[in-house]
């Protein structure tokens, strides 16, 4: 494991490219014997560093849910990463395009808890009793290292994910909120248009079966480190839909039918 003083130097490389909009180099590439408890540990320091300069804490994300995805990149688990109150951005918002390095837009259900979950040994029934609303959700996802690495033409890895605060960079919460107990989840679906024109669907399911089977995994994951998700916050499933690439000019619909839409637009 490396040292404190090496991973906090990785993690304010990682903040350093955010603020610049720089893109560093990817750490699976410069860094090959990088560890996941290693990229916990940059992720982690970075998220508290964020917070000792004023950010709070408002959730959790989980990512890399698809099966196809986890294949790719040869893992058999999906990764996490910190929500902090300056990435909610409202519905129907104008957002500036230079706000982020490479964004990338997907589609999410997002769980509001109203009491607390610990691992281990959480489960998709308790996820269902923590729960209070389930609402839809875009997440836009950003990358502080290149996708693709100019000197391999190598994409990026998992270590180059976690390390990154899972590809965090901002979300909206819109539609109709609904309770657990009044939809089944695994067929809320969106048609998520962009520009007027259809560009993904996708259904709930596609997010390890059920979207709750996410929060219970992230639950008793956490419970290794002594972190318990919190009442009040927000914990994005995973993402049902390919990510799309945001240009400036681009508007963005998402029709979630009975769950309702989001809007935005980039400029």
């Amino acid at each position: 494991m490396r040292d404190a003083a090496d991973i906090a130097r990785i993690a304010n490389a990682l903040d350093q490219a955010e603020r610049t909009r720089t893109p560093m180099r990817q750490l699976s590439k410069s860094m090959p014997d990088l560890s996941l408890a290693e990229a916990y540990a940059i992720q982690d320091h970075w998220v508290q560093a964020k917070c000792a300069a004023g950010a709070i804490v408002k959730g959790h994300k989980i990512g890399l849910t698809s099966r196809a995805m986890q294949t790719l990149l040869g893992i058999n688990e999906p990764d996490y990463g910190v929500l902090l109150d300056d990435m909610f951005l409202e519905p129907g918002t104008a957002i500036p395009r230079a706000r982020f390095i490479a964004p990338k837009l997907e589609v999410e259900l997002a769980f509001l808890l109203r009491s607390p979950l610990k691992g281990p040994g959480c489960t998709l029934f308790d996820v269902l009793r923590a729960t209070e609303y389930i609402v839809p959700a875009l997440e836009i996802i950003d990358s502080r290292t290149p996708r693709v690495d100019p000197e391999t033409g190598m994409g990026k890895t998992i270590i180059d994910n976690i390390a990154d605060n899972a590809g965090n960079a901002a979300l909206i919460l819109g539609g109709s909120p609904v309770r657990p107990d009044q939809i089944d989840l695994r067929w809320s679906g969106a048609l998520l248009h962009v520009n007027g024109t259809i560009e993904e669907t996708g259904l709930a399911a596609g997010v390890l079966g059920h979207p709750a089977t996410g929060i219970a995994w992230l639950a008793n994951k956490l419970a290794a480190h002594g972190v318990t998700l919190e009442a009040g916050e927000v914990v994005l499933a995973g993402a049902f839909t390919r990510a799309l690439d945001m240009r400036a000019g681009d508007q963005v619909h998402a029709d979630f039918g009975r769950l309702g839409s989001i809007f935005c637009r980039f400029v």
